[in-house]
């Protein structure tokens, strides 16, 4: 099964990912370590990436995953339509919403560095999202623990 852990920038996709992957004693994908060059660079320039952008490197993690047998990756899959192309072709997949309010996020993308994702880019990223249907839903307001326990609850109820 391949877990996609997704939400905007700051919902802590790695900080769920990571962990709910050493639960589950899966392999864990950052799908950020998969963007190309380009746009890495327009990202740290505090330029949104366009769908033309992230085409190729959504491609890149399909055909990664569709390798994997069992996997958790961190994407932002902000769109429906990313999700359907990052998970084309995988049989056996759950989708996982980290969610939260602008306020709360921004406060935690505000407090760190990332690589390459500056908070000037946070309101971009939510005027983008598209919850997805039948997701696991998980507060990030909650726990880390319990929200990776209930993470796992869920996924073992769908197999």
């Amino acid at each position: 099964m391949i877990v996609l852990v997704m939400g905007v920038s700051g919902s802590g996709k790695n900080t769920v990912g990571e962990p709910l992957a050493q639960r589950l004693d899966w392999k864990f994908i950052d799908g950020d370590d998969y963007h190309p060059p380009e746009n890495v660079k327009k990202m740290a320039a505090g330029t949104p990436l366009q769908d033309e952008d992230r085409w190729p490197w959504l491609d890149r993690l399909n055909a990664l995953l569709k390798k994997e047998e069992d996997a958790v990756v961190a994407c932002s899959a902000l769109k429906e339509a990313y999700r359907r192309r990052l998970l084309a072709g995988i049989q056996e997949c759950a989708i996982v919403h980290l969610r939260g309010s602008f306020e709360l996020i921004r406060s935690r993308v505000e407090a760190r560095k990332h690589r390459y994702m500056p908070a000037s880019l946070l309101q971009s990223q939510f005027d983008t999202l598209e919850p997805p249907a039948d997701a696991i839903e998980v507060d990030v307001s909650r726990n880390v623990e319990a929200n990776i326990s209930t993470i796992v609850e869920q996924i073992e109820a769908r197999r």
